[in-house]
Formats: structure tokens, sequence, C-alpha cells
């Protein structure tokens, strides 16, 4: 991905996430030699949350970012938390086993409330709001949710509610649709600002990250190595 230079945010593409960060600052890049217990390469949603998890628990922290802090897909994405996979957990369940769908299904639902409990815990302000509705134009489509529904309900979600034709109009501005499907678990956050949140939550836990240090290599040893360009 290239750098934008136009952008109100530099170092990021030029996009409504990006001018509307929260903290626009740059970290520097990495100069000299520095040591850690951990080191993360990579200050997007699966490298900052392991960091934060890893500094709550006390190990000392660095993460290494070739851009800036959520330069690709984790700061520009859609912002939607979405719990399901690509597939229904039922055919899942029915090409791997119903343990794994029993797995997959509790840590998709995990993931949405660690998402709201580091919001609450460090007071990330990233527009968190609550809940999801689905569409559906057919009634074809709503049997498909009312089948998802149950299955969820089998995993322990309890946040699915139906919502007939006569009540589309409390959450959408169209009487086109048949119907839908609310996600009580559901919701929508600012993903670049969430992550943002997190580098500081890291910070604020002694975590050090610096930004535009691409890594070049990793050498393995009794010492792990990082190096940087």
């Amino acid at each position: 991905m290239a750098k934008v230079t136009n952008s109100p945010n530099p170092g990021h593409t030029s996009s409504w996430y990006a001018a509307s960060a929260n903290d626009k600052r740059v970290r520097p890049s990495l100069e000299g030699e520095e040591t850690a217990d951990i080191c993360i390469i990579g200050a997007g949603f699966t490298g900052l949350s392991a960091a934060l998890e890893m500094a709550e628990q006390g190990f000392s922290v660095i993460v290494l970012e070739g851009e800036r802090i959520g330069f690709g897909a984790s700061g520009r994405n859609g912002g939607q938390i979405v719990n399901g996979y690509s597939r229904d957990l039922e055919t899942i369940a029915g090409r791997y086993g119903r343990e794994k769908a029993v797995q997959l299904g509790e840590m998709s639902l995990e993931g949405g409330e660690i998402i709201r409990q580091r919001v609450r815990k460090y007071g990330i302000d990233c527009d968190l709001v609550d809940g999801g509705f689905f569409a559906a134009f057919t009634s074809k489509q709503i049997k498909e949710m009312e089948t998802n529904k149950n299955n969820w309900e089998k995993h322990g979600h309890s946040g699915l509610e139906m919502v007939s034709k006569a009540e589309v109009g409390k959450y959408v501005k169209s009487d086109r649709y048949a119907g839908g499907m609310i996600d009580r678990f559901g919701g929508h956050i600012h993903p670049l600002n969430y992550v943002l949140g997190e580098a500081s939550a890291i910070e604020s836990l002694n975590g050090r990250i610096f930004e535009n240090s691409r890594v070049v290599s990793v050498e393995k040893g009794a010492q792990v190595t990082v190096r940087t360009d």
C-alpha cells in the first residue's frame, strides 16, 4: 500500500477515518537498540490486541510498525462488530465436528466483548454503538435468519431478535424490507480510533510503539534479534 502525502494525517491514506482520528501524532522510528520480553511486528488489530494482553500481564512489550498504527485494513475497514463467520455454525459442525463449532461460537462472541471491555477500561473514544440490524428483502431471507437465530441460541447467543416488516422503520429509514433481525451483541466502531486507543493503553502500561520501522529480518536463537530497516 502506498503512502498518501496529501492526507490530513501524515502517512495514512486520505480517508474519513484518518481525517477524524483522535490521535494524529507520529510515534518515533526505532533508532539504535531496544530490549523487551515481547516484540510484536505490526500495529493492527491483532498485533495491538496481543501487545495489550501481554502488557496487562506485566511483560515489557515493543511493537514495531512498518507504516503507521492502523495503516492497513485495521484502520480502514467498515468497523462492524459482527458475530459469526463466512459459514454458519451448523455447517462448521458438519464439516469439523460439534466441539470445534462450539469453540468458534464462543470465540466470536468473546471478540466483541473484549472490544467493549477495553473501551470501558481505557476510556477509548471510538464511537462505539451497540447493536446491529440485518435487513431481509424476501421471506426466504427471513427464514434463513430465523434458522441462524435458532442455531446461535444453541451456542449461548441470547441477543438476537427478529424484526417484522411493521417494525423495520424503528431501525432504518426505508420501507423496502420484508423484515430483519437485530443482533444486540453486534455493533459499530471507528476502527482507527479503536486501534489508536489500544496503542495509548499499551503505552500507559509502559509498552513502546515504533512507527515507520519496517522489520527486515528476525534472527532466532537463545536470544531473538529483530532488525528494522
